[in-house]
């Protein structure tokens, strides 16, 4: 096994190029070793050729998960308690966030973080995601003509929905990837469990 400083540091040798170096078996000593990309990812090494696509594609698919809750929640609970459009769409919001930081908080309260640490966790990872995804969602539901009006046993309702959360997806995942490649947003999570 490699040195584990080499891959904490980044470092490779004297600080020369990255052509070769023991502690890879039979690839190292002066050999190109094709064993290397293995390790694609660690420090030193830069990212992973589609683990940041990856990544903020699971990243947006969890907020997705949280988001969809707390909007279908929240129009059934707005549309049987008669409220109107603006109420139902801060109710939605309120929920989606509810439920977006809930399941992330879940993972990394499961993974032994304490309570305090896992409600900074879910703010850092999810805040934006959920911002953005919100934002784009409600602008859509609220814009398709007679969709927040529809009601829940309306077809439009549902697809106007169904498509407004999946702009928002396509939309959020490039801002995740962005946030993850600084090392904010769900890199943060990351940190303490593996999905």
């Amino acid at each position: 096994m490699a040195d584990p400083a080499h891959h904490a540091t980044g470092t490779h040798g004297a600080g020369g190029p990255h052509t070769a170096h023991g502690g890879h078996g039979a690839q190292g000593g002066g050999q190109a070793h094709a064993g290397h990309s293995a390790h694609a990812g660690h420090a030193g090494h830069g990212p992973a050729r589609d683990g940041g696509w990856r990544t903020a594609v699971q990243a947006t698919l969890h907020c997705l998960t949280g988001c969809a809750i707390g909007e279908v929640l929240g129009m059934i609970l707005g549309t049987a308690l008669g409220l109107h459009n603006g109420a139902t769409v801060v109710l939605s919001v309120a929920l989606a966030f509810v439920f977006g930081y809930a399941l992330t908080m879940r993972g990394v309260l499961r993974a032994g973080l304490p309570v305090r640490r896992a409600v900074k966790v879910a703010l850092a990872a999810d805040t934006v995601s959920i911002l953005v995804m919100e934002l784009i969602d409600n602008t859509v539901m609220v814009t398709v003509p007679g969709a927040m009006d529809a009601g829940l046993g309306n077809a439009l309702f549902w697809a106007a929905l169904a498509g407004s959360l999946a702009l928002a997806f396509v939309l959020t995942v490039p801002v995740n990837r962005w946030m993850i490649a600084r090392g904010r947003g769900h890199a943060v999570v990351h940190a303490h469990h593996r999905h």
